[in-house]
């Protein structure tokens, strides 16, 4: 589903602050469904693959506010 431009709000300032919110819920949704993978044993080379990003672009994102949770999420 594409958005048009009678979809989006009328003034700029309030379709800005959907796109900010949008962000943080985007990556709130990121930080837990990483340490849940991380929690039920998935590499951080399969996190990544998911994300579709490089294992050391999402283990620079998310190794230091995991670290000390559980020994598979300091796993690399």
């Amino acid at each position: 589903m594409t958005a048009t431009l009678t979809d989006l709000p009328d003034d700029p300032a309030d379709g800005l602050a959907a796109a900010v919110a949008l962000r943080r819920l985007a990556d709130r949704v990121e930080d837990a469904e990483v340490e849940r993978a991380l929690r039920d044993g998935w590499t951080w080379s399969q996190v990544a693959e998911a994300l579709g990003v490089t294992r050391q672009a999402v283990h620079k994102k998310h190794a230091k506010r995991l670290a000390g949770t559980s020994p598979a999420d300091r796993r690399r």
